[in-house]
């Protein structure tokens, strides 16, 4: 009896330091399989919301029981974003009928809440600097079972998992083709990307803290798997981060290494090298001076990213001699669609209409968020600039973090998110100036994984993707509770 009730105490101790540490490995690595489908949207109710709740569950009957404590003040702005949050939610259900779906505003609310709770079970766990060292040794090993499942992917075919479209989200197990980007175990390529950089800076720190040739090795593995995703606005935040840290510390060979290393892995992928080239084009393309239509004249091939419709004027209008087939093949095109109409079509008038000019055009991905989404956003702010128009008003996916919280939330919800996160950036920057030399490199190192993040924010929405938002969350909940521990000075 008495081992029962020892073992009963033990469990009862350290329940949640092992759910956290599922937490950090499963989140990252547990596929994103759907349990439960939710009308009107192809966002899934998965077994890490059901895990998560866990957590906190266990994590709030501690907190009763005062077995665990908050002494990070940090929850309270926290819990004025949730306000607002709902907030705007109810004001866009309610008053402006921008959230169409009642159930579907209260789940986008919710996740925030859900993805940002970890920070506060983190911080309560860290109560010495072996404590947040037992949690961080997961994280780093979590990341290289992430990067050796991207080169499993890529060079042998293992199986993928995305949502990266509404029937992919579905569960389906896909199976890359060899020019295709990588996700390793995440729903996508560009999470698997802010994932990786939001680390690369972290693994970079904790090798100048503590110089073992395993934490090189680890920021190889996880250089090439970036470059695999050949995501260009994470290899951006990359580049803006990882040299300008190396720079900032004075470490001259290292620089000199990941420089060399980088232009290697870069120039040995096409794919990266070719979508990086083809973000903008110069091309000469046809205007219909009466409706405004552009049309690219271009080839669609899997391997490139195509070129858009939104294009800067970059020189005088020219003779369409050369680009005399392509016209013919839209006016063709058009007859075509006019006889299956019925509809007539002035052949003479449309050719007069096309005039071609010099321009540099965007890629398809850049000119859908100038011409679409970006404007929809700001389009939502105009018209209710306090509140917004309402989580999940403007759709799954905005491509920018900071249009999105504009739309969403409007100024008061997007201001309290800016606060928390500059309060994190402050806290710790205080930290990594009190610490010795040796172990700021761990802090710096996240701070400039924190700055590449937020470089990805204005292209994707990393904040409200789960597996990054959840690590993020959780490796910052980890380096504020470090930062709270009382600093040895040299």
């Amino acid at each position: 009896m008495n081992k029962l009730l020892k073992w009963f105490k033990w469990f009862d101790n350290n329940i949640l330091k092992m759910l956290v540490v599922l937490f950090i490995v499963l989140i990252p690595l547990y596929p994103k399989l759907p349990i439960i489908d939710i009308e009107y949207t192809y966002i899934y109710i998965r077994f890490e919301d059901f895990f998560v709740s866990l957590i906190y569950f266990v994590f709030f009957v501690q907190l009763l029981r005062k077995k665990v404590t908050i002494t990070n003040k940090m929850w309270i702005p926290m819990a004025l974003f949730w306000i607002a949050a709902i907030a705007s939610f109810l004001y866009g259900h309610e008053v402006l009928k921008t959230v169409e779906v009642g159930y579907i505003g209260m789940l986008h609310a919710g996740r925030r809440i859900e993805y940002m709770l970890i920070f506060i079970v983190a911080t309560t766990l860290i109560k010495s600097r072996e404590d947040f060292m037992f949690y961080f040794k997961f994280v780093l090993a979590t990341l290289f079972i992430v990067g050796v499942y991207g080169i499993g992917q890529k060079l042998f075919g293992w199986p993928a998992v995305q949502t990266m479209n509404p029937e992919y989200a579905r569960g389906y197990i896909l199976y890359l083709t060899p020019e295709a980007r990588i996700s390793s175990t995440f729903a996508g390529h560009y999470d698997l990307a802010s994932y990786i950089i939001f680390l690369i800076p972290v693994v970079i720190g904790y090798y100048l803290f503590k110089p073992q040739i395993k934490y090189l090795v680890l920021f190889v593995l996880s250089l090439l798997v970036l470059v695999f995703t050949a995501s260009r606005v994470s290899y951006i935040a990359y580049v803006a981060s990882i040299f300008p840290f190396l720079i900032f510390k004075k470490k001259p060979k290292l620089l000199v290494f990941a420089l060399v290393l980088t232009v290697i892995f870069t120039l040995a992928s096409n794919n990266l090298t070719s979508r990086l080239k083809r973000t903008f084009q110069v091309k000469r393309i046809l205007i219909d001076e009466k409706t405004g239509a552009v049309y690219v004249p271009q080839k669609i091939s899997t391997k490139e990213v195509p070129a858009g419709s939104f294009y800067f004027k970059f020189g005088s209008q020219t003779s369409g001699i050369s680009l005399e087939q392509y016209k013919k093949s839209i006016i063709a095109e058009k007859q075509i669609q006019a006889t299956r109409s019925g509809e007539y079509i002035d052949v003479a008038s449309l050719e007069a209409n096309l005039k071609p000019i010099n321009t540099v055009v965007s890629d398809i991905s850049l000119a859908t968020r100038l011409q679409v989404e970006w404007p929809r956003n700001i389009k939502a702010f105009l018209f209710s600039p306090v509140l917004g128009t309402g989580p999940s008003s403007l759709t799954e996916a905005s491509d920018n973090d900071y249009l999105r919280w504009l739309g969403e939330f409007g100024l008061l919800g997007t201001t309290i998110f800016m606060y928390i996160l500059i309060s994190i950036g402050l806290t710790l920057l205080k930290k990594a100036r009190e610490n010795n030399k040796t172990e700021s490199y761990l802090i710096w190192g996240y701070l400039f994984g924190f700055g590449a993040l937020m470089i990805n924010a204005s292209y994707i929405d990393v904040f409200e993707a789960s597996k990054v938002a959840f690590v993020f969350w959780l490796v910052t909940g980890l380096f504020i509770g470090y930062a709270q521990l009382k600093t040895k000075k040299v």
